[in-house]
């Protein structure tokens, strides 16, 4: 299968401190990988350093077989991040808050009107349209923060932590739609603590602990590092004995 993105001993160090810590992961075209690890195990350092927002200490993202670093403006119109934290803007109405993101692409006119309605209906939000972000709940400022980074209809779509702090309806939602978006071609990158959804959306998961990957391949695969008899143990045991951590809801 093609290798959409690669990293090559990435690594980000502040000051004595490494966060990430030579990281080499193969993303694969089609697919939904996950990125399964603790608060501050370095996941969104890493998906930072991946959309070009933070300059790697040492190492290499390259995206489409290119370098991510020296063709940022060409690379990163092909790809859409959802941030951990929300990136709308308040005081804007909700189609405002697209029309802003979805501009940037060079996406204007009747184009434009036509792909922020389409955004906003895809994330359940059409009605809303014309409301302040900022009178949104928890669930629906996650959705509009969506709306926002799939305009430009990117290759590959980065879903970092985006279910934190909101009620089950909405994340059921947010879950959903990120299998849908990658069955309509998107591959997906998804970071989370949460156990359960990683295992439920994921293709491939990665288990990252103190800037490193401990172990990645699919959820039997994992399993089968450990027991033969993949029924008789979970996931969250298999992070357990690898990290020595439990990994909690929190």
């Amino acid at each position: 299968m093609e290798t959409i993105l690669r990293t090559k001993d990435l690594t980000k160090k502040y000051g004595s401190k490494t966060v990430v810590d030579n990281l080499n992961i193969e993303i694969r075209k089609g697919e939904i990988f996950g990125l399964l690890g603790p608060n501050g195990a370095g996941k969104s350092t890493t998906m930072n350093m991946i959309c070009n927002i933070v300059r790697p200490t040492l190492g290499t993202v390259e995206f489409q077989g290119e370098d991510i670093r020296k063709n940022s403006k060409k690379l990163l119109k092909k790809v859409g991040y959802i941030p951990q934290d929300l990136a709308i803007h308040g005081k804007l109405k909700a189609w405002e808050n697209v029309e802003l993101f979805t501009s940037l692409y060079g996406i204007k006119g009747a184009e434009l009107k036509k792909t922020i309605n389409e955004s906003l209906e895809y994330v359940g939000l059409l009605e809303k349209k014309n409301e302040y972000a900022k009178n949104f709940s928890g669930g629906m400022k996650r959705r509009l923060n969506i709306a926002c980074a799939i305009g430009h209809k990117p290759d590959l779509l980065i879903f970092d932590e985006p279910t934190v702090g909101i009620d089950a309806q909405s994340r059921n939602f947010i879950l959903d739609k990120i299998k849908e978006s990658n069955k309509n071609g998107a591959t997906i990158i998804y970071t989370s603590h949460y156990m359960e959804e990683v295992e439920a959306v994921c293709t491939r998961i990665a288990i990252m602990d103190n800037g490193k990957i401990i172990a990645c391949g699919t959820s039997e695969e994992l399993k089968k590092m450990l027991v033969e008899d993949t029924s008789s143990i979970t996931l969250e045991e298999v992070f357990l004995t690898l990290t020595g951590k439990k990994l909690r809801d929190y």
